[in-house]
């Protein structure tokens, strides 16, 4: 069960980094690279918010699995 429970957290984790890269580009507060088609799409930071959310399920989820 460790290796499932390093698994989801590491996903979960990951999945939380791209959702908040994802909301800063769809906002407009990283606008990098320039050439992004996510830049200032307030669509990309909604769906930044949901997979940032579906990160803390999982890291939340992978926690319980501990116990």
């Amino acid at each position: 069960m460790p290796q499932a429970r390093n698994a989801l957290l590491s996903v979960g984790v990951m999945a939380i980094l791209v959702g908040v890269i994802w909301i800063g580009q769809g906002t407009g507060y990283f606008p990098y690279p320039r050439s992004s088609f996510m830049i200032n799409d307030m669509a990309w930071a909604y769906y930044g918010i949901a997979l940032a959310v579906l990160g803390l399920v999982a890291v939340g989820v992978s926690r319980r699995i501990g116990l």
